[in-house]
């Protein structure tokens, strides 16, 4: 409670209590203004009506998935082979292994 007080305070302290309740009531209506719905509109078309067009859309798409797949695929690859020079200790360093100069 006393920091409720001392909020309050200090909001007194800046703000007018006559302005701080309209300001707090015109920012609360109109964040409801700004969720109320539209009117209807026209409806937009989002995919193309042409058979050939709506073709190119779904085969993007196809390829599009087979690329993020491959990549899954490659990025699993590259985490088993780093796995396995892990697992074979290749990745320390042998102590008596020469120096190149």
């Amino acid at each position: 409670m006393r920091k409720l007080s001392s909020v309050k305070g200090f909001l007194s302290r800046f703000f007018p209590v006559r302005l701080v309740l309209p300001m707090a009531a015109l920012l609360l209506l109109s964040g409801m203004a700004a969720a109320a719905p539209a009117p209807l509109a026209e409806k937009i078309a989002v995919f193309p009506t042409a058979p050939f067009y709506i073709y190119i859309v779904y085969e993007s798409l196809v390829v599009f998935w087979l690329f993020i797949i491959g990549l899954l695929v490659i990025i699993r690859m590259k985490l088993r082979e780093i796995e396995r020079v892990h697992a074979m200790g290749a990745d320390k360093d042998d102590p008596g292994a020469p120096l190149l100069q």
